[in-house]
């Protein structure tokens, strides 16, 4: 953990050109998280949702995830959520469905991820634990060549075990991504050792 706030750091004042190309490196996540429930007995929440991914070629990127989140209002039953693991981000290039026409300094994104994970809403809500996924588009505004806005609108859900087996939501969340060249996160890690 130490490694990645310490890359996140040294983005912030580093120099670097194409952030969304093959080798690169994206640390950061979502800051604040907004769910609005699709299944009887869910509510709104506030979610913590970092992630990591790899360029593996220009404009793909693949990683992991993890979301933690917990809402509670007074009167509402409580719930919990976590999910972890492996996502892919497909960054549509300059020229595709006009791109370019919003904003010069960012870019349309879409995201998918698999993993395990689970929902517990409390008194006798809608539960589930198993397999984790979501998918939806996002845009991200570059504030500096290192570091992009980010918003993400998303479909989520959870599908197994539990009272209902399959639980569903649109979340919406708001953060940073720092993008660093692979030689310079390199760098930051080989110093941090």
């Amino acid at each position: 953990m130490k490694k990645l706030l310490f890359m996140g750091a040294f983005a912030l004042f580093g120099v670097a050109n194409a952030q969304i190309q093959k080798g690169n490196v994206m640390v950061g996540g979502n800051l604040l998280g907004a769910d609005f429930g699709l299944n009887s007995g869910a509510g709104y929440s506030f979610a913590i949702q970092p992630k990591a991914a790899w360029f593996i070629k220009d404009n793909v990127a693949v990683g992991g995830y993890v979301n933690l989140g917990f809402s509670g209002a007074k009167d509402a039953p409580t719930t919990f959520i976590y999910n972890v693991g492996a996502l892919g981000r497909y960054y549509l290039s300059p020229g595709e469905q006009g791109v370019d026409t919003f904003l010069k300094h960012g870019r349309w994104f879409l995201e998918a991820n698999a993993g395990i994970g689970g929902t517990s809403i409390s008194k006798g809500g809608a539960s589930s634990n198993g397999l984790n996924f979501g998918f939806g588009p996002g845009y991200a505004y570059f504030l500096t060549p290192h570091v992009g806005l980010e918003g993400l609108l998303k479909y989520d859900a959870n599908a197994g075990f539990g009272n209902v087996g399959y639980t569903h939501r649109l979340t919406f969340g708001l953060g940073f991504q720092v993008y660093l060249p692979s030689s310079k996160a390199k760098d930051v890690i080989k110093r941090e050792q």
